[in-house]
């Protein structure tokens, strides 16, 4: 029998809600994520629950209990129940009833096959119970030992159902490092990737964020590029060694990626602190070992720490160093070894030396401020009022 043995399954939390479910004639399963992250050795995350009762019920014995129970997405069967303050996501088995490529309407089930036949992946069509026994319906657990990413049935019929997955494959692909392609999976997302410009922005940045930030991110945007899927994404550039020379930095890959970096708040609903930082990352200039000490410091004071080090990871990946270089190195880590100063004199000392607020006032202090900093910052507040007349 193939079980799972891991610490998470056996919290007294879990194990409750399990006996809470049993007791009322239902069965519950982790279902999907937690399941395949456990068999592949990768940390768990969320742990997701299905079970074969009604939302209506599942919110009735919870309650009863004492416990917390949130109507989370109920019209999908899913609530949140809250045992000793740990939230657990329960959903009941599903079947689709119809699909548009983007959302389905479901009806609820007792049959555990037909709701491990609506899922995406087969590896995420696994369930295992109370006793860490696994339950599989479909190939799931085959693939797994395969480490194959291979749709549920049909690859075509499943990505009709939702376009959306075409992009889930090659998420998971650049998430999980052991994982390669079904031929015929990856066959089904080539000829169908037209569907992804049905999406909407913010499904397509959520997951193209989640597969930038992955370990194999720049070989599976290569596999996208090559067969024409990732230009109906976004216009995309194909620098792939400054790709594969940054940090696993989504935003930075995206800028890095996107033809037009100033298109990508729009494009893909970007916030406005995302925005900010491409913004500022398009007017940073080069960065380089060769600038010396004063100009560097100069140029962190005015772009701040993240825009400096966004720059500097940039500009190391299109160079020709080595990513080990020592010079860059050093460059990185200046705003450690250097905390950016607070220039020390505010309009309140010039009002005092007798400005009157207004254009005047505001030019002599920036003319103190560079002053300031083309001295290497180190005047003080005394230095700058009293080394020149004032007003």
């Amino acid at each position: 029998m193939k079980t799972i043995r891991a610490k998470w399954l056996r919290d007294p939390r879990l194990q409750k809600l399990f006996a809470i479910i049993a007791a009322a004639g239902g069965e519950a399963r982790v279902a999907g994520g937690a399941v395949r992250n456990a068999l592949m050795g990768v940390p768990v995350g969320d742990i997701d629950i299905a079970t074969s009762l009604s939302p209506q019920k599942i919110t009735e014995i919870f309650s009863a209990e004492g416990h917390g129970v949130h109507p989370t997405g109920i019209d999908h069967g899913t609530v949140t129940v809250v045992i000793d303050r740990t939230p657990f996501e329960v959903t009941t088995l599903r079947r689709d009833v119809t699909t548009d490529g983007r959302r389905a309407v479901v009806a609820f089930t007792d049959d555990w096959a037909a709701d491990a036949r609506r899922r995406d992946f087969t590896i995420n069509s696994l369930y295992c119970d109370a006793s860490g026994k696994i339950h599989y319906y479909t190939n799931g657990y085959a693939d797994l030992l395969r480490n194959r990413v291979a749709f549920v049935g049909s690859p075509a019929a499943r990505i009709k159902e939702d376009y959306l997955r075409i992009l889930r494959f090659f998420r998971f692909l650049a998430q999980f490092e052991k994982l390669k392609p079904d031929a015929a999976s990856l066959r089904a997302c080539i000829r169908l990737k037209k569907g992804l410009q049905t999406l909407s922005a913010e499904r397509i940045a959520q997951e193209m964020m989640k597969l930038l930030a992955g370990p194999k991110a720049v070989s599976t945007l290569k596999l996208m590029a090559t067969h024409n899927v990732l230009k109906n994404i976004i216009p995309h550039t194909d620098e792939f060694r400054t790709l594969a020379r940054l940090p696993p930095d989504a935003l930075l890959r995206a800028f890095v990626l996107a033809r037009k970096p100033e298109l990508l708040q729009q494009a893909w609903r970007l916030s406005n602190g995302q925005a900010k930082r491409i913004a500022a990352l398009q007017e940073a200039p080069a960065l380089s070992p060769k600038l010396r000490d004063n100009e560097q410091k100069r140029i962190l004071y005015d772009m701040g720490v993240q825009v400096w080090t966004d720059a500097v990871y940039l500009n190391r990946a299109k160079s020709r160093s080595p990513l080990n270089d020592r010079t860059w190195a050093r460059l990185l880590s200046l705003p450690g070894r250097w905390p950016i100063p607070t220039f020390p004199v505010s309009g309140r000392d010039l009002q005092d030396k007798g400005f009157v607020s207004g254009p005047d006032l505001g030019l002599e202090l920036k003319r103190l401020e560079e002053r300031w900093a083309a001295s290497d910052f180190k005047p003080t507040r005394d230095d700058l009022l009293n080394g020149e007349r004032i007003g």
